[in-house]
């Protein structure tokens, strides 16, 4: 079944809302503006020198786009030539903040942080986000040692935040080039992950014939500020959710190895996406039957132990205090991560806000199980959804979280929207021209 038959459009649309999808670039002209305001208060507000700096690349490039859309609007109805056409499509603002929001601050951070500006410095001059040194360190320590994890009992001093790595092992691939080769551009972890993103999103295109998905939605797959923000000043969790993205655009299109497979290396870069394992399985389960869902499991149960058993063995008590208790905030130090969310403010309220966390956390949990039993996911675009769901309503009451999470549901969502159903086994992409 598909969304809009599911939720009608004309049902619950309001007269303004429909306005806006009768008129296209007036809803682009409203998202670039958000986010103008968005990129320029970061540049004035934040203590953070790179989102400073990406602030104002972003305010321009959002500003453009901006102006790009006015002049769209104003002009759509003359009469133009080929080339004047392209120049007004609604695709030139994609490009411009993908070059000038994304691109162009990342290339300025990372040539900055081989001046020395890097993780260490005053928040007023660092030039990447803790994330990107964490993951470089893991790197190094998984070459020397065999476990990217710091081992807090080996210490001989207090533990502090900065002894942590909170991701899972393969993480610090992305680290590697810059251990082996040295600082350079290339091998700073922001454009290793950028890469990387950019190759499975290739991936993605080949599994869906290369259909380009329209404008509105990788206006949310990539230009929101959760997106752009990140791919300039930490990159980690981008990876991620195109991983996610390719999954579940898998299942219905590939032997459910390949899902498990997927789904196996997004686990094993960070536990974020564990959630999105159970989605995929009653999908698997929904479309192609139990056995394929053996085989689902079996495969990433497989790829898992290949990616996390030679670090869990050789180092049992870093890989769990990394891994599990530093992230549910159970190690001999909290986790930074406090961004006031639900279930960050509720943790504040002491043992009773403690428990009705975890309280919400199982309700949202048990809610979200009765929904795939009740209503399994059929399609790419409802695997998609309730991914977002899941991963939206748990960094909403996880207890240390961050705004910055929310890119994974926002982004789950674009692609949910670039999908439609062909048939209950079948998904594909909308055409671009919208």
């Amino acid at each position: 079944m598909s969304l809009t038959a599911t939720f009608p459009a004309a049902a619950w649309e309001s007269p303004l809302v429909r306005k806006f999808r009768a008129q296209p670039l007036l809803l682009d002209l409203t998202f670039f503006v958000v986010f103008a305001i968005d990129a320029i208060q970061t540049a004035i507000r934040s203590e953070f020198y790179g989102f400073r700096i990406w602030g104002n690349f972003a305010f321009i490039a959002y500003s453009l786009a901006a102006l790009h859309t006015l002049w769209g609007l104003f002009h759509r109805s003359k009469a133009v030539s080929k080339t004047a056409t392209k120049l007004r499509s609604r695709w030139v603002p994609a490009i411009i903040i993908g070059a000038l929001g994304m691109v162009a601050p990342l290339v300025f951070l990372s040539i900055q942080r081989l001046g020395g500006r890097d993780w260490g410095s005053p928040s007023a001059s660092m030039t990447a986000q803790p994330e990107v040194w964490v993951i470089e360190r893991a790197a190094r320590l998984l070459l020397d040692t065999g476990s990217p994890y710091v081992n807090v009992e080996n210490l001989g001093r207090a533990a502090v935040v900065d002894d942590y790595t909170p991701y899972s092992p393969a993480m610090s691939l992305f680290g590697i080039p810059r251990a082996l080769f040295g600082d350079s551009l290339l091998t700073d972890s922001r454009v290793v992950s950028a890469l990387f993103t950019g190759l499975v999103v290739i991936i993605a295109l080949k599994v869906v014939n290369w259909s380009i998905p329209p404008v509105r939605s990788v206006q949310f797959i990539a230009l929101t500020s959760f997106t752009t923000l990140t791919f300039a000043v930490a990159g980690n969790d981008l990876p991620i959710a195109a991983l996610l993205v390719l999954s579940a655009l898998l299942v219905t299109r590939a032997a459910p190895e390949w899902t498990g497979v997927v789904a196996a290396v997004a686990v094993a870069m960070k536990m974020t996406a564990l959630p999105a394992v159970v989605v995929l399985l009653f999908a698997v389960i929904a479309t192609r039957g139990v056995r394929s869902a053996m085989r689902f499991t079996l495969a990433f149960l497989v790829a898992s132990a290949i990616a996390t058993a030679p670090v869990f063995v050789a180092d049992p008590f870093a890989f769990i205090d990394n891994v599990v208790r530093f992230p549910l905030n159970l190690a001999s130090v909290q986790s930074p991560a406090g961004s006031p969310l639900p279930g960050h403010m509720l943790q504040q309220a002491g043992m009773i806000g403690h428990v009705a966390v975890l309280v919400l956390l199982g309700v949202a949990a048990a809610g979200m199980v009765v929904w795939l039993i009740a209503r399994p996911p059929r399609s790419s675009a409802e695997v998609l959804v309730r991914m977002g769901v899941g991963l939206g309503v748990g960094f909403l009451l996880m207890p240390a979280t961050r705004w910055g999470y929310l890119l994974y549901p926002i982004v789950l969502f674009g692609a949910a929207w670039a999908c439609r159903d062909r048939s209950t086994s079948n998904t594909e992409f909308l055409p671009s021209a919208r």
